[in-house]
């Protein structure tokens, strides 16, 4: 039985009539079935955003938050590598200006202010619900790799710790996850849990039609999900 903390997130979004959840509701879903988030908090001013900022540690990222604006990048709404606070007001400002010319009419809830991992090997998790099988998961590699080679595995939810074992198998360049030419091995038992959490979550939570999870950075030890997208 799932917590009543994931039930309020979608029971929000419901309110709102939206058929998505902001970023940090689905990083706050992610961390609440033990997966490794980046962290992150919703400003509303620029003293805000100083504030999160200076208590999440430099660099930061800022992403803005609006139920209009799905593709922040494309409307100028995602600022990274921030180190102080006069680059996070800054920011805060260049960011309403961008999203205010490019979507006039953007009901702006707040601005993310988030922390800017480290990098790492780059792999994506999403899953989409067949309408007669259920929740399927999908692993890759991730960032532009998932585009242009197109090389993922998938399995139906649930799965079991062997099916995440060999969907990380499975890929054609798995030796990348291995350490491939001087490059750092991935830490493919955190991967695996990350896996089984997203198997268990997409069981206990009929809401999410469309799962993407796309960078999540792998380091020699742990992970941090960079971006996630639940759609609903």
């Amino acid at each position: 039985m799932r917590e009543e903390a994931v039930s309020e997130i979608f029971r929000v979004a419901a309110s709102e009539e939206r058929k998505f959840l902001f970023e940090h509701e689905a990083k706050t879903l992610c961390a609440l079935y033990g997966m490794p988030v980046t962290k992150i908090s919703v400003a509303k001013t620029e003293e805000e955003a100083v504030e999160a900022a200076e208590e999440t540690g430099y660099p930061i990222v800022l992403k803005i938050v609006s139920p209009q604006v799905l593709h922040k990048s494309d409307a100028g709404g995602v600022l990274v590598n921030i180190g102080d606070a006069e680059g996070i007001r800054e920011g805060y400002n260049r960011i309403l200006s961008n999203v205010k010319a490019h979507v006039p009419d953007a009901e702006i809830t707040g601005i993310l202010v988030q922390e800017m991992a480290p990098n790492g090997t780059e792999v994506i998790i999403g899953s989409t619900r067949d309408p007669t099988f259920g929740p399927t998961i999908m692993f890759g590699l991730g960032g532009i790799f998932v585009e242009i080679l197109k090389d993922v595995s998938f399995r139906l939810a649930p799965i079991t710790r062997s099916d995440a074992e060999e969907m990380i198998r499975e890929i054609k360049a798995y030796k990348i996850l291995e350490g491939a030419r001087g490059m750092p091995p991935a830490d493919q038992e955190t991967i695996a849990e990350v896996l089984l959490a997203t198997s268990r979550m997409l069981m206990e939570c009929p809401e999410i039609r469309e799962l993407d999870m796309n960078p999540v950075l792998v380091y020699e030890e742990g992970a941090r999900i960079v971006d996630a997208r639940v759609i609903l």
